[in-house]
């Protein structure tokens, strides 16, 4: 009932939009419970056409009263083509294109109901480019003509620029304008699109002549047939107009050939619950066209499905649907991906942003550095000027203090005491000379019983590597050796350690040795200081006399063999006036 409904409501929809609702909607209403055979109720259309404000028109519209006091009661024991015909009526003198076409007003009326048996269940009704296509082919073929797909892609092509399909009305128009039937008459189009409209709107699954043997009489009579998803219809003529009985069929039904007999031929039976019907098509070609006609219709009762046609139209807006869903998603991830985009442009434009600042203060940091820098030597300058200065008093003193240290040339004796500790001194001093080569030595011997040993330790390491990769035959006793080749390893890491125990104690010894050198070179340097500041040994270079110098047990004497015998008579002097 639900797909009788939503036929109805497509029809209706014609009408409806078609009327003044306000001064027709009673006819309408009048009219479609006269086509449908449905009981009038005059109180409630009376009430839901009230002439004031507060009436339900106004409030909740046309659909409620249709959907309650009109669709739902409908049984479906109506004729669908008066129905159609009654709200084409309606719309058509309104809706119709007055300029001329190839097709009469009837085949208009039609290609109408196969609009709204093709289109689709949403409001504008339209009909989409695919069952635009499956009507065309269907109507070309009906005519016997090719199908000229490259003009139908073109015609696609340009429809899906500019909307998503056609109204019926543009529908019409695009049949009787005869686009897609170029070479063919008025009554080809016509006859064409009966055949359609019996298949598709009447449920027409096979129509024609053939001829039926009576049931009383045993005589054969011709007749017309048609084939309807449940019932065989047999008439006097395709006219339809004089009905002569019905083959009712349903899963019990099957339909067998027959032999020739009694002088016809092709023939064949079908077999009811109640009756048997023996039928003689024309030839063997028809024989067989109705004999799987009937029999795919019996099946298709078996199984509960609908007629071919409708299941067909079914399929492909099940395909529509799921192609929708599928480009739907396809824009819900290309709006998730652009949404992800721009939020990643965002975050790059923060990022572009972040480097820039980080760049400005990274450009504001090297200004103050090069500022640093610079005020850094400047000041530099002007110690490295202040140093001078400083270096140039520094270089007057020693000049003025080199000048007082010859009023200390008379101090011969505290010299000569002074010569006496600085030998002993440089004794001292070559004393810890030898002791530090004698620790050097001890030092290299070390670290050449160290080398040897780790040359051992290598020795060893390879012969274990070399006896790991023997046999598995030879793997217990080369275990064995390794386990004592280990312990020899042992014994001589310890030795290793006790070297370097010992290597550690020797620098130690050279250390101490070493600051007792350092000591006594710096008591060596400190005596000499102390030598030359008492006795005038820093002193300005003057030309030496030509006389030899007398040379004693510490060198060149300060003083020349004159000034020597000056000193003994002196001495002598002394003496004798003190004796």
């Amino acid at each position: 009932m639900v797909g009788l409904k939503e036929e109805l409501l497509k029809s209706i929809w014609h009408a409806f939009t078609a009327l003044d609702l306000d001064r027709s909607g009673k006819v309408l209403s009048h009219n479609l419970c006269t086509v449908l055979n449905v009981p009038h109720d005059p109180v409630a259309l009376e009430e839901h056409f009230r002439d004031d404000d507060e009436g339900p028109v106004s409030n909740q519209g046309y659909m409620p009263y249709l959907n309650k006091f009109i669709l739902e009661k409908v049984q479906g024991n109506f004729d669908k083509v008066e129905f159609n015909r009654m709200c084409w009526t309606l719309c058509a003198k309104k809706n119709l294109s007055k300029s001329p076409l190839l097709i009469s007003d009837e085949d208009a009326f039609k290609v109408w109901v196969i609009f709204n048996f093709l289109s689709e269940d949403k409001y504008p009704l339209i009909i989409v480019p695919e069952e635009i296509e499956y009507l065309l082919k269907k109507i070309t073929e009906a005519m016997g003509a090719g199908w000229q797909q490259e003009q139908f892609d073109h015609y696609k092509i340009a429809l899906n620029t500019s909307r998503e399909g056609l109204s019926a009305w543009e529908l019409i128009d695009l049949i009787g304008s005869g686009q897609f039937s170029k070479g063919m008459d008025r009554q080809t189009v016509s006859m064409a699109i009966n055949e359609v409209f019996n298949e598709l709107i009447l449920d027409v699954l096979k129509q024609g002549y053939m001829l039926k043997k009576g049931h009383k009489r045993k005589n054969w009579m011709e007749r017309w047939f048609v084939l309807k998803p449940n019932i065989i219809s047999y008439y006097v003529s395709e006219d339809l107009k004089d009905k002569k009985g019905d083959i009712i069929l349903d899963g019990n039904c099957c339909v067998e050939a027959l032999p020739d007999k009694d002088g016809k031929k092709c023939l064949f039976l079908i077999k009811c619950l109640d009756k048997t019907f023996e039928i003689s098509a024309s030839d063997k070609k028809k024989k067989q066209e109705w004999i799987q006609a009937i029999q795919s219709t019996v099946n298709l009762l078996r199984a509960g499905s609908p007629p071919p046609h409708k299941e067909a139209r079914q399929k492909r807006k099940e395909l529509r649907q799921k192609l929708l869903a599928e480009q739907e998603e396809l824009e819900r991830q290309m709006k998730e991906l652009q949404a992800a985009n721009e939020n990643k442009q965002k975050e790059l434009e923060t990022v572009r942003k972040q480097l820039e600042a980080a760049a400005a203060r990274a450009a504001e940091e090297e200004k103050k550095r090069l500022q640093t820098q610079v005020e850094l030597q400047d000041r530099f300058s002007l110690e490295l000027e202040r140093e001078k200065m400083v270096r140039q008093q520094m270089e007057e003193q020693v000049a003025q203090k080199s000048s007082e240290l010859e009023q200390y040339l008379q101090r011969v004796r505290e010299l000569e005491e002074m010569y006496k500790q600085l030998q002993e001194a440089l004794e001292d001093e070559k004393q810890a000379r030898q002791d530090e080569e004698t620790v050097r030595k001890l030092q290299a011997r070390l670290l050449e019983e160290e080398t040897a040993k780790r040359a051992e330790l290598e020795k060893w390491h390879l012969q274990q590597q070399q006896t790991i990769q023997m046999t598995e035959a030879e793997k217990q006793e080369l275990e064995n050796q390794r386990m004592m080749k280990e312990q020899a390893l042992q014994v001589a890491m310890e030795q290793l350690k006790q070297l370097e125990l010992e290597r550690k104690e020797a620098l130690e010894q050279y250390e101490e040795v070493k600051k007792k050198l350092e000591t006594a070179a710096n008591n060596t340097k400190s005596w000499k200081d102390k030598v030359a500041h008492h006795e005038g040994l820093i002193r300005l270079i003057e030309p030496g006399s030509k006389n030899p110098h007398l040379i004693t047990n510490w060198g060149p004497a300060a003083f020349t063999e004159a000034e020597l015998e000056q000193r003994q008579r002196s001495w002598k002097g002394k003496k004798a006036t003190s004796e």
